[in-house]
């Protein structure tokens, strides 16, 4: 099946992508990982990439596109494909919505993790994340473990975001409801959106993206 996870940044969008990945065999599909994948890849769209994050350019929906279309179409994803960090606007959710048509394959599921502003800050800016292998800790409610190694692959370097911080956290936040927000009456009005709590803990959240999805 393919889904879209929906949250503002510190929902815990990525982490519960990687659940589904190792317990599904989805393939999440991340704007920036695949971007940054196109670039190294030598294929003409990574040229095309290439050229246009030297500029220091935007890279245009067409471009994001066209990387998705690539991904669909070759076959790996056994259980389907997550978009995490895409559509962010209308526009986008179109473009998409023509391509998942073009090549006859579903959208099955939106999934929207919900959650209060105020209580989002307060966990990211305790955020801090395994270097090895992506697994997230929090200052208060998931401390890295006393012998300093990551609990899942041992690692013993932990990195934070610089943007972090509170005001950050609040510009991104409003840069998200602006831009991204109207896609949660989009999907709702054809009948698509469900919700989750995004500050359940991550069991929690992950049981009750389950319960959609089965």
């Amino acid at each position: 099946m393919n889904i879209i996870l929906l949250g503002p940044p510190g929902a815990g969008k990525g982490t519960q992508a990687r659940k589904l990945v190792d317990e599904r065999a989805m393939v999440q599909l991340s704007t920036g990982d695949m971007l940054r994948e196109a670039r190294s890849s030598g294929t003409e769209m990574g040229r095309i990439v290439a050229e246009v994050m030297d500029k220091g350019h935007l890279v245009t929906d067409e471009i994001v596109i066209g990387l998705i279309r690539e991904k669909l179409t070759t076959g790996m994803a056994k259980g389907g494909y997550i978009f995490d960090g895409f559509p962010r606007t209308l526009a986008q959710a179109d473009a998409l919505g023509v391509l998942l048509a073009d090549l006859g394959q579903p959208l099955d599921h939106v999934i929207e993790m919900r959650v209060d502003d105020a209580a989002l800050v307060a966990r990211i800016t305790g955020r801090s994340t395994c270097a090895g292998c992506g697994e997230v800790y929090h200052d208060v409610t998931r401390p890295v473990p006393a012998d300093g190694k990551c609990a899942n692959c041992g690692g013993t370097t932990f990195t934070r975001r610089a943007d972090d911080n509170e005001d950050s956290l609040k510009t991104r936040l409003l840069a998200y409801y602006k831009q991204t927000s109207p896609l949660i009456g989009f999907y709702y009005a054809k009948g698509m959106l469900e919700g989750v709590d995004g500050l359940a803990e991550i069991d929690d959240v992950a049981a009750s993206i389950a319960a959609i999805l089965d």
